[in-house]
């Protein structure tokens, strides 16, 4: 159960990250019938700490007050890949962990636990704008950077801003079963769970560096993702065989030509349902998947959600205003 909640801060603290986390945990809601946690806000460098967006936090709590918690939770703070850590603060994780408490971080604190050693051998999740930082910072952890959160037991960590909510409702549903989150979400006019993962929210341009000898052969795929290809019909465009294209084509572009043409046509797909009204069988067939099938089959295996959800989330207001 999540009797004590703990929040470890560090400087240039970010607000909103804090927020979500004093949101779920630290307000009373005992009149509808919710449990309240015994919640703190703790310093791990002095009694006044800075944000990022100006202005400064000041709390009374140190770090003893973690050794009480059953969930400490670590919010984004500034230059998190770059910085080094009290080791106080590191040790008193270290501590929780061992003594059967859980850690939780948010976006970019996923960096105090892998300078504290609880993300070696496990599996986790941060920012995507920071997850390959954060594979090489730490290479003993199996970074995730698709997915909106990872609970890996004692210790979960959650990918950019408001995926902090989805870990926190996570960790209420677990503690206190769907109603208690179903409550908590609807008061913070939030989905109480949210399908898919990061993919969705990356932005992927595909990398066109040096292509000598296939860049024109990657215009003409460009202008007809409608259309099928096999990699006789690539080669004979390239003025190659089979085989010396293919080598070529991997060599200068670093992947195969069924995942480069694949993902061309995953992002004219997403351009398509964000700024068309173009039915799925239209869009699927623009796009040389063919059918709203095999559409949906390969959106959700490369973005881990589907196009009718994809659309619901990046289209304007406007348009899901027309839509309802």
């Amino acid at each position: 159960m999540l009797k004590n909640v703990a929040v470890l801060l560090l400087g240039e603290v970010h607000p909103f990250e804090l927020g979500v986390l004093c949101e779920v945990f630290g307000l009373d809601r005992s009149e509808e019938g919710l449990p309240v946690q015994d919640f703190a806000v703790v310093s791990a460098e002095g009694p006044v700490l800075s944000t990022h967006a100006g202005f400064s936090i000041s709390t009374p709590y140190g770090l003893d007050r973690l050794e009480e918690a059953d969930l400490i939770a670590v919010p984004a703070s500034g230059q998190a890949a770059d910085r080094e850590y009290p080791e106080e603060a590191l040790d008193a994780l270290r501590r929780a962990v061992d003594r059967g408490a859980r850690v939780l971080s948010v976006c970019s604190g996923a960096f105090v636990l892998g300078a504290a050693g609880l993300l070696d051998g496990r599996r986790c999740t941060t920012h995507w704008r920071h997850s390959d930082t954060l594979a090489r910072r730490f290479p003993r952890a199996v970074v995730e950077p698709d997915v909106l959160y990872v609970d890996e037991g004692s210790v979960i960590t959650s990918a950019g801003t408001a995926a902090g909510i989805d870990a926190c409702l996570h960790l209420v549903r677990q503690a206190y079963g769907p109603a208690a989150a179903n409550t908590i979400a609807r008061r913070m006019v939030v989905p109480p769970h949210r399908d898919g993962g990061q993919a969705q929210y990356i932005q992927r341009p595909l990398p066109r560096g040096r292509c000598d000898t296939v860049g024109d052969t990657l215009v003409w795929m460009e202008r007809h993702l409608n259309e099928e290809m096999t990699v006789e019909q690539l080669a004979a465009q390239a003025h190659m065989s089979p085989r010396t294209f293919a080598r070529r084509f991997q060599q200068e572009t670093g992947t195969t030509p069924y995942r480069w043409l694949l993902r061309q046509r995953v992002l004219l797909a997403q351009h398509l349902l964000e700024t068309s009204d173009e039915t799925m069988d239209t869009i699927a067939g623009l796009a040389g998947f063919g059918n709203a099938a095999a559409l949906r089959h390969q959106f959700v295996r490369s973005l881990g959600t589907t196009p009718n959800a994809y659309r619901r989330t990046f289209r304007g207001p406007s348009e899901l205003t027309e839509v309802a």
